[in-house]
């Protein structure tokens, strides 16, 4: 058969050009619009219509929102706001809210008359809820009537009808998400309360009830919090043991850019600093992280000289830096930004140059003054940051020991890393592997020309609990950091240049790296050391996608000479099934793997390792503060949050490895 294209398939005219119209793009290619189909996809969903909602606050006519999930995966989302207007639209000839609910990049958002503020700027929200919904009914309680349209997959079935009268004011949402769609449709209560709990502490006073009306899943919370930021530090640092009661709490509300900050100090070594535009968790800063960070340290070093709180021991020459004074912060910082410039379409890094000027110095002003009000407070603080100090120096010299031990390129990396021979870093992996049994067979079974193997001996020093000068002088992560290439900690000067041994992703030697441990509870907690470790130390190889989980089987299921893999009982019990069908006289065996060390290096490879065959699980950051609370439940020093966290879950136990 020949491959060559028929006269008709070749011929390429204006009939081939397909315009997508109204919707149908959002239909097409939904990832585009809300990141993916599966589970972070549909929940996206409900937050565009939250949103919404949460923007009529904003903008304050908006006091209370009510979430329920119902029966048959309906979601419904009202709020007491002004209500989307009804009457005709001058260009479109339409209803407004026909065409808010059906054109992309329609909405009020766009006029700062309507909202000087808004977190949904690009618009294309509530339109894209309705594309990608079944059903969708808008009911409108406005002037005294309550105005109803219904619509199907983002097209309307009935005209804006006017069903009833009512007194009060707002929109009302119900949707149901398409199966044809979405992988899955079945909402999650805890992801959504998670978030509404997060907008009910960045508006404080905003009532959000959220209710799950659906069979055996009854559940009911109402968030409220008069002291918005302040009690959401409380809520963030509830594990860890605060050095001073008093949070400290910065406001501005009357400027172009509102700033509004809450923080607390806690006998933590790690900073837990969350920032927000218009209600947008910027989990990678930008320029109002900028302005915090050197508000707080002018602010912490005028204050400490002024009052000559920086005591020394005999010839120690000693400067506090910003790292010192954000060592066990727990800080909001929240700021409404009219015209905001988002780095992408993912809202998670602020780009507008004015912002930083305009957040240093209402932060400064405000420490200045609560410092002055509060000294005895101040002068904690400032012990805390000479200790520090002097630990940040001890972490210095290991990690100029680090660099001089890598300054000659290659031949100095760690004498137990197996390297690649590929110098390209975007197509280079490095292989964390639990014990030196499995890193052996890891070296032998791997592609030497892009796989990279560094076995880690016992388990990596806890990076919730340890001081960084501690975890410097561990072997392994003195190991890792010198594989990685990246250096470690540092912030750079007043210029922001860093110095030669201050991390610094641009120069990643790998643009995989995997942890492969074993699947069991030592591995399990392996695994939980080393995310630790990334998330708290080197968060930006998670924010660039660079950390990966490898998924190797549980199980080897062998008939004869057919053998297969399994990676969990369901997929067992399926590889029998099948196998007892194809061959009812011969004997199965099972063999379960207790570590990666029992596999020969062909079996790691065909497993684990092999790119046409593996399975790898890619490490993210959805929820910030979710992420801060887990780690510090898990890996803290409050015992009892972890024993919490452990009669909450225990029910969820499938396999439990004793």
């Amino acid at each position: 058969m020949s491959n060559n294209p028929t006269e008709k398939e070749n011929k390429y005219g204006a009939e081939k050009i397909t315009v997508l119209k109204g919707l149908d793009a959002v239909k097409k290619r939904p990832a585009m619009y809300i990141g993916d189909i599966g589970k972070r996809g549909l929940h996206h969903l409900v937050n565009e219509v939250v949103d919404n909602s949460v923007d009529e606050a904003l903008a304050g006519y908006c006091t209370k929102i009510n979430i329920s999930l119902n029966q048959d995966n309906l979601i419904s989302v009202e709020d007491n706001g002004r209500g989307i207007p009804v009457d005709i639209h001058k260009e479109e000839k339409k209803p407004a809210l026909e065409v808010v609910m059906t054109v992309l990049h329609a909405g009020g958002k766009f006029e700062k008359g309507s909202y000087k503020i808004s977190g949904g700027l690009h618009g294309v929200g509530v339109s894209v809820v309705n594309a990608l919904s079944e059903t969708l009914v808008a009911d409108v309680y406005r002037e005294g009537q309550v105005h109803r349209q219904e619509y199907c997959r983002g097209i309307p079935t009935t005209k804006v009808n006017v069903v009833g009268t009512s007194k009060k004011t707002g929109t009302k949402i119900t949707f149901r998400p398409d199966r044809e769609i979405f992988q899955t449709t079945e909402i999650e209560y805890e992801l959504v309360a998670d978030r509404l709990r997060e907008l009910a502490y960045l508006n404080k006073n905003l009532e959000i009830s959220f209710k799950d009306e659906r069979e055996g899943q009854e559940k009911h919370d109402t968030f409220k919090f008069q002291g918005g930021l302040s009690d959401f530090v409380k809520f963030l640092d509830e594990s860890n043991q605060p050095i001073h009661n008093k949070i400290i709490t910065i406001s501005r509300e009357d400027g172009e850019v509102p700033v509004e900050a809450a923080l607390r100090y806690a006998n933590a070594y790690n900073e837990n600093i969350l920032t927000f535009v218009n209600n947008i968790n910027t989990i990678e800063g930008g320029t109002h992280l900028s302005g915090f960070r050197s508000a707080l340290t002018r602010a912490m070093n005028n204050h400490a000289q002024k009052n000559n709180l920086i005591k020394t021991n005999k010839n120690e020459k000693l400067s506090l830096s910003g790292e010192d004074f954000r060592e066990g912060l727990t800080a909001i910082l929240s700021i409404k930004v009219p015209e905001p410039q988002f780095e992408g379409q993912t809202k998670t890094k602020l780009g507008n140059g004015e912002v930083k000027g305009l957040v240093d110095g209402i932060i400064y002003d405000g420490l200045q003054a609560f410092m002055e009000q509060n000294p005895s407070v101040a002068r904690r603080i400032i012990e805390k940051a000479l200790l520090a100090a002097r630990s940040r120096k001890a972490a210095r010299q290991a990690r100029e020991l680090i660099r001089r031990k890598t300054a000659l390129g290659g031949s100095t990396l760690p004498g137990k890393l197996a390297d690649c021979s590929n110098r390209d870093p975007a197509f280079c992996e490095l292989y964390l592997v639990e014990g030196d049994s499995a890193g052996g067979s890891a070296k032998q079974g791997r592609d030497r020309r892009n796989q990279a193997i560094l076995p880690l001996r016992g388990k990596v020093i806890n990076a919730e609990k340890a001081r960084i000068d501690k975890l410097l002088s561990n072997n392994e992560v003195q190991a890792m950091i010198t594989a990685l290439g990246t250096g470690f900690g540092g912030e750079g000067g007043e210029n922001g240049e860093l110095s030669a041994a201050d991390f610094n992703l641009s120069k990643l030697r790998y643009h995989k790296i995997i942890i492969m441990t074993d699947a069991d509870v030592d591995g399990s907690h392996i695994r939980t050391l080393l995310l630790t470790f990334f998330f708290r130390r080197m968060p930006e190889i998670i924010y660039n996608g660079h950390l990966y989980m490898a998924m190797p089987p549980l199980y080897k299921i062998q008939q004869g000479k057919k053998i297969s893999y399994a990676y969990d009982d369901n997929e067992k019990e399926m590889v029998v099934g099948r196998m007892e069908k194809d061959n009812k006289s011969q004997k199965i065996n099972i063999q379960r793997y207790k570590g990666l060390g029992e596999m020969n290096p062909d079996q790691l490879w065909d497993t684990t390792m092999d790119p046409e065959k593996r399975t790898l699980q890619k490490v993210t950051v959805e929820d910030a503060a979710k992420a801060q609370e887990t780690f510090q439940d898990l890996m803290g020093h409050d015992v009892e949050s972890r024993r919490s966290f452990i009669e909450k879950n225990a029910k969820f136990v499938v396999n439990l490895d004793v």
